[in-house]
């Protein structure tokens, strides 16, 4: 027998903490789906460096074109007003063991402030895009802005969608899955999902990656 859960709020559905549902869907913690997590660097207005811890997202494209698909970015953001206005950004992928230094981003995202420097990140300059990236990440991706959807028209996140216009690899991690794919390599978010059967609230949790089989 299958759990239903309706687009109305489940009233038995407790909150990890007060705003939750305020910022998130209930299908988020009913389906609790894995993400890649990674950061989002641009530069903002004055000129210092933005950093955006995030994930929601999917990248994916033709053989003609290769696409960032990043959703939930709100739209009150430092980072939403600087890809809105310089038309691009980077995208970084860090090692779970730089988790703590990104969340020291999240707590100092003033707008005079140097988040590189918040989160003792080396700062490179993008090589096709007027953009900021860190040099630790193993992959960095240059996207330009493509397109920008407020899917709900509520005003509160929009879906962003980038183009890809150059990656850089660590030399390390260019060969195989050993480095790619293990606690060196990705970082997946994975929303804290909801007790269907009480309604109780779970953390979310950070993992990463364990191959069990090749395609």
């Amino acid at each position: 027998m299958k759990i239903e859960i309706k687009k109305d709020f489940p009233q038995y559905f407790k909150s990890l903490y007060p705003e939750e549902f305020d910022l998130f869907s209930h299908f988020e913690t009913t389906a609790g789906i894995p993400s890649v997590l990674f950061a989002i660097t641009t530069w903002k207005e004055n000129g210092q460096p933005n950093v955006c811890f995030h994930a929601w997202s999917c990248f994916h494209g033709d053989k003609t074109s290769f696409f960032v698909v990043m959703g939930n970015l709100y739209q009150h953001t430092h980072t939403y007003e600087n890809i809105q206005r310089e038309k691009c950004f980077c995208i970084n992928f860090l090692p779970i063991h730089y988790y703590d230094d990104l969340l020291k981003t999240i707590k100092h995202n003033e707008y005079d402030s140097d988040e590189f420097s918040a989160g003792s990140f080396t700062l490179s300059l993008a090589k096709t895009i007027h953009a900021p990236m860190i040099n630790e990440a193993f992959i960095n991706m240059e996207c330009t802005l493509k397109d920008v959807q407020d899917l709900s028209g509520a005003g509160i996140t929009s879906m962003i969608i980038g183009q890809v216009q150059h990656i850089s690899v660590e030399e390390t991690y260019a060969q195989g899955y050993e480095q790619r794919y293990g606690k060196d390599g990705f970082m997946m978010l994975i929303p804290g999902p909801q007790d269907l059967m009480t309604g109780e609230a779970n953390q979310s949790a950070i993992a990463t990656v364990k191959i069990e089989k090749y395609d």
